[in-house]
């Protein structure tokens, strides 16, 4: 992907996922088989970058990264996706970020185990402001902080939208401050909550409005997602649902890049 036709540039935590499928989720000093097991990549924007290379979008990943064996599966994973990883920077002597992911056969619940590893933030400078500022959406989620308001300066003053990841289990509040600076705005029904004060879920999505994005989606697993505009239309989309679930690892993620895919592709926010 060459940098200048960017579409969707994220900011974030690229991860290498270890996820086993078991029968059941361990109890004190258990031992068992896995039923299956694979290693991928992970991380929430890194799901977002992927998705929307597979979709056909122009899309590039900025992350700090160690020069570590994780780091150079991460890397090569990306390339395979098509994502742009010129702005991933190498931290010598440091590890990348590691998760360990059970996943129960018959429900799909999940145990996650993770190692953030030692490789520091991205700073401002480190930024490709040209890149940020030609692309079309910058993706976050409120990893490498500073930078990520920097990263908001730089897309506000070229015009470029701003797309917020508030995942599940993972408010804070200090990602109060990210809200207001966004145009799409989508987080999960717990973010929303604890955000807002609302437990209503169309009180919540109007709250989530008034702050200040042009767009507001809550996301609630199997229950489907709700969707407001600023030109009033809400509707909820209900989940599409398979006859059993494997693993949802990413999905809320590559929710994510889906919809900035039909965004730039100029879908109606139903389609």
């Amino acid at each position: 992907v060459d940098a200048r036709t960017i579409e969707v540039i994220g900011l974030g935590v690229s991860t290498v996922d270890v996820v086993a499928r078991v029968g059941h989720l361990p109890t004190p000093d258990d031992v068992q088989r896995a039923i299956d097991m694979a290693i991928q990549g992970g991380g929430p924007v890194a799901t977002a970058m992927v998705t929307l290379a597979r979709l056909g979008a122009r899309a590039a990943m900025i992350d700090a990264l160690g020069d570590d064996w994780r780091g150079g599966l991460i890397r090569d994973g990306f390339a395979r996706e098509g994502v742009n990883i010129d702005f991933l920077a190498t931290r010598p002597g440091h590890t990348s970020a590691t998760s360990c992911i059970l996943v129960e056969q018959a429900s799909g619940a999940r145990s996650i185990v993770y190692a953030p590893g030692t490789a520091p933030d991205i700073t401002p400078g480190e930024l490709p402001a040209e890149a940020i500022a030609s692309a079309r959406y910058l993706h976050l989620n409120g990893r490498h902080w500073e930078a990520g308001l920097e990263a908001i300066r730089i897309a506000r003053s070229a015009g470029v939208q701003i797309s917020f990841d508030g995942g599940a289990g993972r408010y804070r509040p200090e990602l109060d401050e990210l809200v207001p600076l966004t145009d799409i705005c989508i987080v999960a029904r717990d973010f929303a909550e604890q955000h807002t004060h609302e437990r209503d879920v169309r009180a919540a999505a109007e709250a989530l409005l008034r702050m200040g994005p042009r767009l507001v989606a809550i996301t609630d697993g199997a229950r489907g997602s709700w969707v407001l505009a600023r030109d009033g239309r809400f509707f909820h989309q209900p989940a599409y649902l398979f006859p059993s679930a494997l693993d949802t690892t990413g999905c809320g993620d590559s929710y994510h890049g889906a919809f900035l895919f039909g965004l730039l592709r100029g879908m109606t926010l139903e389609k």
